[in-house]
């Protein structure tokens, strides 16, 4: 809310109430919300600070609430609620996102809400103003009170924190998440957590997204699917809504599960070997610090991702690494010796470029420097897994050749937590593991190793870079399938939680005496060739009535809530109600009908008797079916509705397909001439003209 009033150039205090971001939407805080989504929206903003006659929104009201994130030192943000009457707007009356989404057959509303969390730059920018702090919002109003552009600027920029739009019918749209990497001032999860108590409290039917969330340059659909087999917003209920390019739901739960399941050893033994020598030394790494066994793809970026977050932010820790290793006090060969022959077999493995290979491979290097092959076995035996300097020297047992391999990693640059310790455990006197032990239950032989989270997320963009994205020393093997799989998660865009379905809201009987029923309709298109042929029904609604209500009071107030809610519907008029056709106009609805039930209503609007259907739907729902303007999609992939992926049109058929499925480079322009496949096989197979 803004702390003062705007007039001209003269300010006055107002009086305003903050709200705690972290409980604003809990039930009680602002309002108890009790009502369906519309009337919800009414009430909330009857606690909200109304701007537009101060800020010069012109037709659009718009109203604040000041949310209090921190009380020391304070810090506040602004919550903006925009409403956007369909009739009156200036801007295209379709939404784009419904018909992304697969929801173009829903009706036009005649109202939208904006729900903006701006930055401070992008409040700065729709303000006119280079930088606006909060404290000194006030004076920003002025410069807003002479901008008649700033109604379109805020819900039109880019970089909010949060941007949301809801369809009077309590269907909406997540359109953006900004946390702190991009300078926002809330982290990502805590926006998440007070959208969802936002649609919760407003009691929202279902909100859709786009999910392109990425982090540090990695897609987090893909990083999350893979570690906890949802994407990052799956933690809020938002599941599978519709996929690109022909994408569906059984294709994308396979392709999650076939990544996650691929075994660590597997992977070893393929790409072990390859210029990609980095990535048995990572996955060793993880081994390493995990107390448990690392078996698949999902268990390592599940056990990264659980690890980073459990790292603090700061990373200024000094440096300890062991240098060498412990000897028992009757060791037949002096110290001396002993580190000799260790340089040795670490120059012999850094000679072998940081590969994996075998036992023998790396003592017959070293004989060449060491006659005394005891001396080499000991020190073979008693190197596993261990820290030489900057180095660390990983040994494994190859599970397909069943011999011991040998491999150094450079660890020069990492850091381990420092609440966990490391010693050494024999397994049968087969190998030395480092194992993970709590400081406060067992012996500590080793020094502190510490880890950072920019270590952790290096490891996780090269697996994501090498494994995910761009495999090429995997082609032919089992993981050639990888790219398609992630390429299958990555077209995986749109999501979709349902918060409270079919029957959102149900009134209870109150102190006034009043019943609810659910109600929705259906409309004769009155084609010419089919009459009676009903056209759709938009989802139910909760009519409230009083217990004396009669059939012709609901036929009433199922006009009024329906012409309230539907831009094409202004017309509506009731012809009947199903089930009650033998009921009259002045019969009781309670008793004739179960308190809560659900109707179907039937009724006629306002339209000429020549409009053909396609011109019917395009006019009343949100999908642009036009026959101007409207678009045949018909791509080898699959897809039948633009999904809001870039397409071309045959100059032929004139249908529209994916530039990709075509194998248009997204770096190049579309053609001034396209024809299809089918239609260039058409002119290849017509027989040519005399």
């Amino acid at each position: 809310m803004l702390d003062v009033e705007v007039m001209g150039n003269k300010k006055r205090k107002r009086c305003g109430r903050v709200f705690r971001f972290k409980n604003f939407g809990e039930p009680g805080y602002p309002v108890e919300f009790t009502g369906p989504f519309r009337d919800n929206v009414n009430a909330l903003l009857e606690f909200a600070n109304s701007e537009s006659k101060y800020l010069g929104f012109g037709r659009m009201p718009i109203w604040s609430f000041q949310l209090e994130v921190h009380r020391h030192p304070p810090s506040h943000i602004f919550l903006f609620v925009i409403e956007e009457a369909t009739e009156a707007s200036s801007m295209n009356r379709h939404c784009k996102h419904c018909q992304y989404v697969g929801w173009g057959n829903h009706f036009i509303c005649n109202k939208k809400y904006h729900f903006v969390l701006p930055s401070k730059e992008t409040l700065a920018t729709s303000l006119s103003c280079e930088e606006v702090p909060c404290e000194a919002i006030a004076e920003a109003g002025a410069m807003m009170s002479n901008n008649n552009n700033g109604k379109s600027k805020l819900i039109e920029l880019q970089g909010h924190m949060m941007q949301a739009v809801f369809h009077s019918n309590g269907f909406g749209h997540l359109l953006c998440v900004n946390g702190l990497e991009t300078g926002s001032d809330l982290a990502g999860h805590q926006i998440m957590d007070f959208w969802d108590r936002l649609c919760t409290g407003l009691q929202a039917r279902k909100v859709s997204l786009n999910d392109v969330s990425q982090k540090k340059g990695m897609e987090l659909k893909l990083i999350n699917g893979i570690a906890y087999g949802e994407p990052w917003f799956g933690r809020w209920g938002y599941k599978f809504g519709r996929g690109c390019f022909g994408v569906t739901q059984s294709t994308y739960e396979k392709a999650i599960e076939a990544i996650r399941s691929i075994p660590l050893y597997l992977l070893i033994h393929q790409i072990g070997n390859s210029s990609y020598h980095d990535i048995p030394i990572i996955l060793s790494r993880y081994q390493t610090l995990s107390d448990q066994t690392l078996v698949t793809l999902a268990d390592l970026f599940h056990f990264m991702l659980e690890l980073k977050s459990q790292l603090p932010r700061r990373e200024n820790y000094p440096d300890s690494h062991n240098t060498g290793f412990s000897l028992e006090a009757n060791c037949r060969w002096s110290p001396k010796r002993i580190e000799m022959a260790t340089r040795v077999i670490v120059e012999a493995l850094k000679r072998a470029e940081f590969r994996w290979i075998s036992r023998q491979e790396v003592r017959d290097a070293a004989r060449a420097y060491i006659g005394d092959t005891g001396l080499l076995d000991f020190v073979l035996k008693s190197l596993g897994n261990h820290v030489v300097g900057n180095y660390m020297v990983r040994r494994s047992l190859n599970p397909v050749t069943k011999v011991l391999e040998y491999c150094l990693e450079d660890i020069s640059n990492i850091v381990f937590p420092s609440h966990l310790h490391y010693h050494h455990q024999d397994h049968g006197g087969n190998n030395n593991n480092l194992v993970m032990v709590n400081n406060t239950n067992k012996s500590i032989k080793d020094k502190k190793y510490k880890i950072s989270r920019a270590q952790v997320m290096k490891d996780m963009f090269y697996l994501y870079k090498y494994i995910l994205k761009d495999p090429k020393q995997t082609q032919g093997s089992i993981f050639s399938a990888i790219p398609l799989a992630a390429r299958i998660i990555l077209d995986t865009k749109y999501l979709i939680k349902e918060y409270f379905g079919e029957l959102p809201f149900q009134a209870d009987l109150g102190l006034d005496g009043k019943l609810s029923l659910h109600c929705t309709i259906t409309l004769r298109n009155y084609d010419n060739n089919d009459p009676n042929k009903v056209l759709m029904a938009p989802p139910y609604e909760c009519i409230t009535l009083k217990s004396s209500a009669t059939i012709n009071d609901l036929k009433l107030e199922v006009e009024r809530n329906f012409r309230e809610i539907y831009y094409g519907l202004r017309s509506f008029c009731v012809d009947s109600i199903k089930n009650l056709e033998n009921c009259g106009g002045n019969d009781m609805v309670f008793g004739t009908v179960e308190v809560g039930g659900k109707l179907v209503v039937e009724g006629w609007i306002d339209i000429n008797i020549g409009d053909n259907i396609s011109n019917i739907i395009g006019e009343i729902c949100e999908g642009n079916y036009d026959n101007n303007n409207g678009k045949v999609v018909d791509c080898s992939c699959g897809t039948k509705e633009d999904d809001g992926e870039r397409m071309v049109c045959c100059d032929i058929c004139e249908n529209w397909q994916h530039t990709r499925c075509v194998r248009i480079p997204n770096d190049e322009q579309v053609p001034s001439i396209f024809l299809c496949r089918r239609c260039e096989q058409e002119i290849v197979m017509c027989p040519s003209l005399p």
